[in-house]
């Protein structure tokens, strides 16, 4: 068992680029595609997460340097700082607990497509220390290790089933038939854009406010351009932050570059995933004839959409103001301002690309996030210093994205208070949820058509 730990471990510990087209060039030659197609396709993923990685990093070192200035300049002191998901994925990955996160996703998610309750395949096995997470959050909250496993093995249910209500707006919105994003941190969107869209849908006036970057573009002329608002945008921060005018201009380019460079880097994702996703609906087809099954993949496929990119941009300087007015928040927006993209992709799918209305969605978001990552930073913090990582005894941690998603504060504070009884309870809701919805809401449908 200790064998098994230690490489599971050693395996985890590869970076994104690689275990990635490691798992996805196995999974293709068990779909049945030439090893070479296969290689290629997996060789292809993993250029393009490091892209994305060069991408974020070279954003994280222009945008977040400003950021940090900006605060200190103003004066502004906020005593937690948000690490952003590359920390809490190490924190998630990095006890005994976490390192049961894969094999438990996997399993639970062929029962629940073995028994009909869900309709993804879920092929995004990084992806699963949302999981390890969540449930490293509830162990250090509970002191319990196998109340940990029941919280992973639900947020499992709880992601597939948002994975699969969602599908149809991410495949309609962003052209990726087949496809549904089972990604902790992106998914639970779904439920905050669906009650805020059938609002807006019957507010007169702003139901009939429909803005995309194409409608900005026309409207504003050069300034509505995603390339030109995105400089503009980082020569506003680097201003705010006083910066010379050198480097203001330095970052008014960056911030530009990014939403050039971020799209390119999502369609090699889009081109190495293509065979795969070919084939396997090929055979799910074959194995499962009155059946639609999803592939599962990252929200990054999202990414490199005009709407979601312009959104995230804007939402970058809206979500320091609010951390500043929010009353009780005391986490300063950083590590995670750079994952604003796939925070809300699914919430732009719902909105049907509606800029506005997306805007308004991620306002919500952050005021949610900041608060739950406000709750939840003393059990992060705990939970870094568990798992070993570099940190000062006294520094106070969180994260804005993992950490501040509904559902991880939902698990994390019914698995502090009512243990077993809160997260069973969350487990049995999801669960009828999926029943109704697998096998009682899609047959109606079906004899309906």
């Amino acid at each position: 068992m200790d064998i098994i730990v230690a490489e599971l471990q050693w395996f985890m510990g590869l970076k994104t680029s690689v275990m990635l087209p490691i798992l996805l060039f196995v999974f293709a030659l068990i779909l049945k595609l030439s090893p070479k197609k296969a290689f290629k396709a997996g060789l292809t993923i993993g250029i393009g997460f490091i892209g994305l990685d060069l991408v974020l990093g070279f954003l994280t070192q222009n945008l977040g340097l400003a950021v940090q200035s900006m605060m200190a300049h103003w004066g502004i002191s906020l005593k937690t700082i948000d690490v952003g998901w590359p920390a809490a994925s190490a924190i998630a990955y990095g006890t005994l607990l976490g390192s049961c996160a894969i094999p438990i996703g996997i399993i639970s998610n062929v029962v629940l497509l073995y028994v009909g309750l869900t309709k993804t395949l879920d092929v995004d096995i990084w992806n699963y220390w949302h999981i390890a997470f969540t449930g490293s959050l509830v162990y250090v909250a509970s002191q319990d290790f196998y109340l940990g496993i029941l919280t992973m093995i639900v947020h499992t249910m709880i992601i597939y089933l948002l994975a699969d209500l969602s599908a149809p707006y991410v495949q309609r919105q962003f052209g990726l038939a087949g496809i549904s994003f089972p990604q902790g941190a992106s998914v639970p969107g779904y439920l905050i854009a669906l009650p805020l869209n059938w609002v807006m849908d019957r507010i007169p006036g702003i139901n009939r406010i429909k803005i995309d970057a194409k409608t900005i573009q026309k409207r504003l002329g050069l300034f509505g351009d995603p390339l030109i608002l995105g400089s503009c945008m980082g020569i506003i921060i680097g201003i705010f932050a006083d910066y010379s005018i050198s480097r203001i201009l330095e970052l008014g380019v960056s911030t530009a570059a990014f939403l050039v460079l971020m799209p390119r880097m999502v369609s090699l994702l889009m081109e190495g995933l293509a065979p795969i996703s070919e084939r396997t609906n090929l055979l799910v087809k074959s194995h499962f004839t009155k059946r639609q099954v999803y592939v599962g993949m990252d929200s990054a496929l999202a990414a490199g959409n005009a709407t979601v990119l312009s959104t995230a941009l804007i939402l970058v300087p809206i979500s320091l103001i609010m951390a500043v007015i929010v009353p009780g928040n005391h986490v300063l927006p950083f590590g995670d301002l750079v994952t604003f993209p796939y925070m809300i992709a699914v919430m732009a799918a719902v909105f049907r690309g509606n800029l506005f209305r997306t805007l308004i969605g991620g306002g919500v978001s952050i005021v949610i996030s900041l608060y739950a990552a406000s709750w939840l930073a003393p059990i992060i913090s705990a939970a870094a210093h568990g798992a070993k990582l570099s940190l000062p005894a006294n520094a106070s941690i969180s994260v804005l994205s993992d950490g501040g998603v509904w559902t991880t504060w939902l698990m994390v504070a019914l698995g502090k208070t009512m243990t077993w009884g809160g997260i069973g309870l969350i487990g049995l809701v999801t669960l009828l949820i999926m029943i109704w919805y697998n096998k009682f809401h899609i047959s109606s449908s079906l004899k309906r058509n």
